[in-house]
C-alpha cells in the first residue's frame, strides 16, 4: 500500500490511478469471496478522505465517497454486497475523472474460471457467424451463445478471433467451454448436417417463426448482413427470422439481435412453442 503522503504529492491523474487500482483490487477480492483485512479497510477510509479533501467532485459522487466511508466503518465489517456497489460506482467515477470512458477490460469478470463439465447445451443447435468484424461483438456472442444453450459455434473465414483479447475479455470465459470452429475459405454451409435460417430482416417476424430443434442459425456481419450466398442456403432451408422494430433505425447491433433471437430458440426449445 503507498503511504498517503506520496499519494497525495502525485500528479492529479496519476493519483486517481492508483485509487482506481486499488479499489479495484479489493472489489475483486470482495466479489472472488475472499477475505479482505481490516486494516485494509481502515486504508481506504483514509484514502475516501484525501479524495474528497483534495478533489473537486460533483456532489453525486462526493456521496457515493460518503456512503462508502459509511459503509467501510461499520462495527461488524461492511456488508460486502453493498461495499462491491459502491466500489464499483467509485471506481467508474474516478475512471471518468482520468477523461477515459469504459472499455470492457475494465470490468471484472465475477464468476471465475467456468467448469466446462457443468454446461448444459441442446444437442444439434448450432450457430455460424459470418464476417463478425468486432471482436467486442465476437465475446458477447460467445457469451450469449453458451447462455443459451448453443452446442457448437461455426467461424466464417472472415470473422474476427475469438482469441482477441477484446473478444476473450467480452466473453467472460465462454471461449474456453464452448466448442468453435472456423471454416475454411471453400467450404459451404452445406456441409453441416440440419436445417439452416438467417437472422436477416425482410423474413418471419419472430414470434411466428418456427424454430427448429436442431439447425444453424446464421448472423451476418455488422455492416452487410447475411451474404447473398448464406442468404441463398437460408431460403432453400427455413428461411430468415427477423425482429420487428418500431422506431426510426431499422436495425439492431449485432450482438444484441442475436440475443433476442437466441433467447427465442432457446425458449422454444424447453417449450416446443
Amino acid at each position: 500500500m503507498i503511504p498517503l503522503h506520496k499519494l497525495e504529492k502525485l500528479p492529479y491523474t496519476l493519483r486517481l490511478r492508483k485509487v482506481i487500482k486499488l479499489l479495484s483490487e479489493t472489489e475483486y477480492r470482495l466479489s472472488a469471496g475472499m477475505e479482505v483485512p481490516v486494516a485494509e479497510y481502515a486504508y481506504l477510509r483514509l484514502i475516501l478522505e484525501l479524495l474528497v479533501k483534495n478533489t473537486p467532485f460533483p456532489l453525486e459522487a462526493v456521496q457515493v465517497i460518503r456512503e462508502a466511508e459509511t459503509a467501510l466503518k461499520t462495527d461488524h465489517g461492511p456488508n460486502r454486497r453493498d461495499l462491491i456497489r459502491l466500489l464499483n460506482t467509485l471506481r467508474h467515477i474516478l475512471l471518468g475523472e482520468t477523461g477515459r470512458a469504459p472499455a470492457d477490460w475494465d470490468f471484472i469478470d465475477r464468476d471465475g474460471r467456468l467448469d466446462p463439465r457443468q454446461r448444459r447445451c441442446f444437442p444439434g443447435m448450432y450457430v455460424y457467424l459470418e464476417d463478425i468484424r468486432a471482436p467486442f461483438n465476437v465475446g458477447a456472442m460467445f457469451r450469449t451463445a453458451e447462455s443459451f444453450g448453443v452446442e457448437r459455434v461455426f467461424l466464417s473465414p472472415f470473422c474476427a478471433d475469438p482469441k482477441h483479447p477484446r473478444a476473450e475479455r467480452t466473453a467472460m470465459g465462454c471461449v474456453s467451454i464452448l466448442p468453435w470452429e472456423r471454416f475454411s475459405a471453400n467450404q459451404p454451409l452445406e456441409t453441416l448436417e440440419g436445417p439452416l435460417f438467417a437472422l436477416e430482416t425482410g423474413g418471419i417476424k419472430l414470434r411466428d417463426f418456427q424454430f427448429p430443434p436442431q439447425g444453424l442459425m446464421i448472423v451476418g456481419s455488422e455492416e452487410l448482413g447475411v451474404s447473398p450466398h448464406a442468404l441463398a442456403a437460408a431460403d432453400a432451408s427455413l428461411g430468415r427470422v427477423s425482429i420487428p422494430t418500431y422506431g426510426t433505425k431499422g436495425s439492431l447491433n449485432a450482438s444484441v439481435a442475436f440475443g433476442i433471437a437466441m433467447q427465442a430458440w432457446a425458449a422454444h426449445q424447453i417449450t416446443g412453442n
